[in-house]
């Protein structure tokens, strides 16, 4: 058991002015009160021992009656995005982390899952699709908006986002942009700073970044809105500035498996026969960091996919590096994968 832990923890025979106490030594605003092998068996913060006070509890009365039993926790492979979206959306300021036995692992906290190290780096999100292969879905709503186990795909991007330290996010809109802008306002709900740029005619994967109100002073991360991912933020960063690259580009390993036999044929004969073969390719995975410099070389509201922006770079003779996304990633831009994000189907 941590240092941290150790100082929070409590029997549940101990008093009220000891949960106090024990707040205090851990500087965490919170109490566990464990039981037999560290199992968690309910929290206290200060909030709950003024409220027993004010119900008519003696500081020398016993914790138990008061202690919170239906406390909320997470598994030590929760992410640090997947953390940050729960204590948003339930107002915690900690969370417990707690093994398959319910035996308490550590503990998160707000001020240092929100307080990763702060970026410099923008990030832009395109969220100006229509989503035309996911109609009916997007007759009304904007894809990025699309929900994924009960919360927006663009949502989950934000908060992902402001979990990696980025504090200022360009959101990229056009097709019923108000219902984006709506939902996200100024950005304040979610920790960061959010501005749009209103695309008046859709302008490709790349033209609205000729939109930014001016040229950052530090590399940019650009990503498409429709993506279920928990990449590296800070790897992908620390890869590119480490390799001197004009841009990086994010890659995922696209893996399809033949359904049937296939076969090799030469001359009227069978040479060789393979069974429900595997391929793999890498693929674009619709995340990017590039260099400043680079937005000189987009021209104002025009039409502009940033892949023709790398194949500019590649002309030029400049690096362009190749950056493996390993982590979890699905592009929600059909049928198929929207019901896969949401657990209607399997990978195959």
């Amino acid at each position: 058991m941590t240092q941290r832990i150790s100082q929070l923890s409590l029997d549940c025979r101990a008093s009220l002015r000891e949960v106090l106490e024990a707040i205090q030594r851990g500087a965490c605003g919170i109490a566990l009160v464990l039981g037999e092998g560290g199992k968690l068996l309910g929290v206290m913060t200060d909030g709950d021992v003024r409220r027993a006070v004010l119900a008519g509890a003696a500081l020398s009365d016993c914790l138990e009656p008061y202690m919170v039993r239906a406390f909320t926790s997470v598994a030590p492979a929760a992410s640090r995005s997947e953390v940050l979206d729960l204590m948003r959306a339930r107002m915690f300021s900690q969370v417990p982390i707690l093994d398959e036995a319910g035996k308490v692992v550590g503990l998160h906290l707000l001020r240092e899952v929100i307080g990763a190290e702060l970026r410099p780096n923008w990030a832009v999100v395109m969220a100006g699709g229509r989503g035309e292969r996911l109609r009916p879905l997007t007759d009304a709503l904007p894809k990025p908006m699309v929900r994924v186990a009960g919360r927006p795909i663009l949502e989950r991007i934000v908060l992902h986002l402001v979990g990696a330290g980025i504090r200022r996010v360009f959101l990229s809109v056009n097709y019923l942009a108000h219902v984006i802008e709506e939902h996200f306002g100024d950005g304040a709900t979610y920790g960061c700073r959010i501005e749009y740029l209103r695309e008046t005619e859709p302008l490709g994967t790349g033209g609205s970044l000729s939109l930014l109100p001016q040229r950052p002073g530090d590399p940019l991360l650009v990503l498409n809105g429709d993506l279920v991912t928990q990449f590296d933020v800070a790897s992908m960063f620390a890869y590119h500035c480490h390799g001197g690259y004009a841009a990086t580009v994010g890659l995922h390993e696209y893996v399809h498996e033949v359904p049937y036999a296939v076969v090799d044929v030469a001359g009227g004969r069978l040479t060789g026969i393979s069974e429900k073969p595997t391929a793999r390719w890498l693929t674009n995975a619709g995340i990017y960091v590039l260099d400043p410099a680079l937005l000189e070389r987009v021209p104002r509201n025009t039409v502009l996919g940033i892949p023709s922006l790398l194949d500019d770079c590649l002309e030029r003779g400049e690096a362009v590096g190749a950056f493996f996304i390993e982590d979890d990633w699905l592009d929600v831009g059909r049928q198929q994968e929207l019901r896969r994000a949401r657990g209607e189907e399997s990978k195959p």
